[in-house]
């Protein structure tokens, strides 16, 4: 039996939106799971290694922040793997599937006893947040109709950053008050409201049926694929050398209380819902435009952070800052790398996430060697600044290189237009 495929054409807006804040509610859950263990490290390191967290706590935070390198690990190898094996599923199938996996992934590592284990149990959580975004931003473009990629992928990553104004502070008020294993199986709750969300509201739409592994992987052969995972990679880095340490940031330097650790929480997720917004807009106008400005702008922000972070204010104002230009950046690189990919659209769209969870391990091993070794808890802003420079650099020669192919008479793709690539 074959099923239609239904679009913007044979959907009500009613519907229409609905699919979409079911899908965005996936984001909702993946933003929690992923990013509750930030304002929850000192917790997590007290209740899995309390003789460590009572000999040393900053080395017990660095070595908990390792929870959140084997998250982002996780998303780093699941992300193509799934979306080149599946490519042909039924979307909707495939994002059920997907679902289910996270519910069970994050009850485990609610529940596992020693802190290896939870952290097998966290890498095994994240394999597949990569998929889920890739597949759920193609139904999602496929809903919002022609000229609105960038925006339907941001209406998606919405959940995500929303995730950050509520679903982080609240959860980790929660994990504060009653642990952080209760916390996590808070978050399993949500992936199962979202199974039934996606069940009742996305239409059903078929995989590519042309699809295979070895068209899929070929992405990988295409230089401009790489230097967009680079960018995604290493430019990243910057938001979570700042993210994964923000607790002990807020509580060692700022001398804040535990207590006020949502409230720093909130203006992060406020910060990357506005500029993942923004960002969506400006990326569908210019991907070149767009990359340039919010890597500026979290370049400025970082070093702002890093001469003020003693200070409420310069706290407050540098993650809301921070977290608007990094989330800014997200649909920007997606759709950069849904260009330069062509027809490998499905591990296109579930690339952009291996890269920036790469950037999340990175800043976050970078971030926890700064601090064992003893450089404070400053010292993970100016190693992201670092990266920022670094990400801004691989932009400049990635954006050269298309010019360079422009003045040989090969079409250069950029999110205003599908146009194809010429690899020479």
């Amino acid at each position: 039996m074959t099923h239609p495929i239904d679009g913007p054409t044979t959907l009500s807006p009613a519907r229409i939106r609905f699919a979409l804040l079911a899908l965005a509610l996936g984001g909702f859950g993946i933003g929690s799971t992923e990013f509750v263990a930030m304002g929850l490290l000192p917790n997590i390191a007290a209740d899995l290694m309390p003789g460590l967290s009572a000999q040393s706590p900053d080395e017990a935070n660095a070595a908990a922040g390792w929870m959140i390198s084997a998250y982002a690990l996780g998303v780093v190898v699941g992300a193509p793997t799934i979306a080149a094996a599946a490519a042909r599923w039924p979307r909707k199938r495939l994002l059920l599937a997907l679902l289910t996996a996270f519910a069970l992934g994050t009850l485990a590592s609610a529940l596992l006893p020693s802190f290896g284990l939870v952290l097998i149990a966290r890498f095994i959580a994240a394999l597949p947040h990569g998929a889920y975004f890739g597949i759920a931003s193609l139904v999602a473009a496929s809903l919002m109709g022609p000229g609105k990629r960038a925006r339907g992928v941001a209406l998606v990553l919405s959940g995500l950053t929303i995730a950050n104004v509520i679903g982080v502070p609240a959860i980790t008020w929660l994990g504060q008050a009653a642990g952080w294993r209760v916390a996590y199986v808070a978050v399993a709750g949500i992936f199962a409201l979202t199974f039934l969300a996606v069940a009742l509201a996305v239409p059903w739409q078929a995989g590519d049926p042309h699809a295979t592994m070895k068209r899929e992987l070929k992405a990988f052969s295409r230089v401009q694929v790489w230097f967009a995972l680079a960018i995604g990679a290493i430019g990243f880095g910057g938001l979570f050398s700042v993210y994964s340490y923000v607790a002990p940031l807020a509580t060692n330097v700022t001398g804040l209380p535990e207590a006020v650790v949502p409230l720093v929480l909130v203006m992060f997720g406020i910060g990357m819902t506005i500029g993942n917004l923004v960002g969506g807009r400006l990326a569908d106008w210019s991907v070149r435009r767009s990359m340039y400005v919010f890597f500026g702008i979290l370049a400025a922000a970082l070093v702002l952070l890093a001469f003020t972070a003693s200070n409420p204010v310069g706290l407050f104002a540098g993650v809301f800052l921070i977290g608007g230009s990094s989330a800014a950046l997200s649909p920007t690189i997606q759709a950069r790398l849904m260009d330069v990919a062509r027809d490998s659209q499905s591990i296109a769209a579930a690339l952009n996430h291996s890269a920036l969870n790469l950037g999340n391990w990175l800043g976050a091993f970078l971030g926890g060697i700064a601090i064992a070794g003893g450089l404070g808890y400053v010292a993970p802003i100016w190693i992201g600044l670092v990266l920022t420079i670094a990400g801004v650099l691989l932009a400049l020669a990635t954006f050269a290189l298309d010019r360079a192919r422009g003045r040989r008479g090969v079409t250069v793709p950029y999110a205003t237009g599908a146009v194809e690539v010429v690899e020479s």
